[in-house]
């Protein structure tokens, strides 16, 4: 099956589900042990099927021997509460692509895809997945489930945030940050997606935010994501170019070879700081470079699950 063939669909919404089919499996075909081992939701006895119950989990083989309805019954249908935020201002859309698939990524489209790998784990192993989305406002919130329906809606939702780029949209993560931790009372591994380029926002409100998604014992992974060609090593060829804050517009005009060296000391500063300003606030800090394969993402989360139900 040729996979670019089917990143889009007849609609022109990304093949999402597919797409973060074919990673994970290509995730878990990788391994050389599964990462589903020893965490997955284990079947435990059959129980007789009373009429009205869902037929989800019948046993049909045992039918075809028995000619009696058992179902299956599971140890902790649910197992885990995961909350997935996405930052969804200007600056996540850059660079600007033509379109989203897997060979062509800017930063909100490799978020979107790595949400949606995460969510194929999840739906696997039973869990329960919400969703918050911002920008300069609160654009989505949907709380954590586990049914088919939530997952299409969510899988929905991301399409959306695709197709209706952001134009000159600053925000202050660290407000929704306040009111998404308001919102989830029951302890949750919380994955929140961003490029830390904030309007305006000390550091110490933007880490008091993440601190309060701690809140009830949750475990909050910081996936800093990033343009390692352009935002970290600024390579861009000297010609004279103009340089725009495609949040506020702001620009100036420079040739890339007289702003490099001050820049990369600056930005590695910057990155520098925020693992350790993590690290303090008990955050664990993931760099998250779009040029990268999505294993970093599922390897975390697979580590952080287990350190969860431990």
């Amino acid at each position: 099956m040729d996979i670019q063939k089917e990143i889009n669909n007849t609609s022109g919404f990304i093949n999402l589900e597919f797409l973060a089919k074919q990673v994970v499996e290509g995730f878990i075909s990788g391994m050389h042990k599964s990462p589903f081992h020893g965490f997955s939701a284990e079947f435990a006895e059959h129980k007789v099927y009373n009429n009205g119950e869902s037929t989800k989990h019948i046993d049909w083989k045992l039918f075809a021997k028995t000619d009696r309805l058992y179902t299956k019954r599971y140890e902790e249908e649910t197992n885990l509460r995961c909350h997935i935020i996405i930052d969804n201002s200007s600056s996540m859309h850059y660079p600007k692509v033509k379109e989203h698939s897997i060979t062509s990524l800017n930063k909100i489209s490799f978020s979107v895809l790595a949400s949606a790998c995460l969510m194929q784990i999840l739906k696997k192993q039973r869990d329960a997945i919400g969703l918050s989305i911002y920008s300069d406002g609160y654009d989505f919130y949907a709380p954590e489930k586990g049914s088919e329906r939530h997952h299409q809606m969510l899988l929905d939702q991301l399409n959306k945030t695709l197709l209706k780029p952001k134009q000159s949209k600053t925000t202050e993560t660290y407000k929704f940050l306040h009111q998404i931790a308001e919102k989830i009372h029951r302890r949750s591994l919380i994955f929140l997606f961003t490029d830390m380029f904030q309007a305006s926002t000390s550091p110490d409100s933007l880490f008091e935010a993440l601190r309060h998604l701690k809140y009830n014992k949750h475990d909050v992974i910081l996936f800093h994501t990033y343009d390692s060609k352009k935002e970290l090593h600024f390579d861009f060829d000297n010609t004279p170019k103009k340089f725009i804050d495609i949040e506020t517009g702001e620009y100036i005009n420079a040739y890339a070879a007289n702003l490099k060296e001050n820049y990369e000391k600056e930005i590695t500063s910057f990155f520098n700081n925020l693992q350790l300003k993590c690290g303090q606030y008990g955050i664990k800090y993931v760099a998250a470079d779009i040029h990268k394969n999505f294993n970093t993402i599922l390897t975390t989360y697979i580590a952080e699950r287990q350190k969860f139900a431990g």
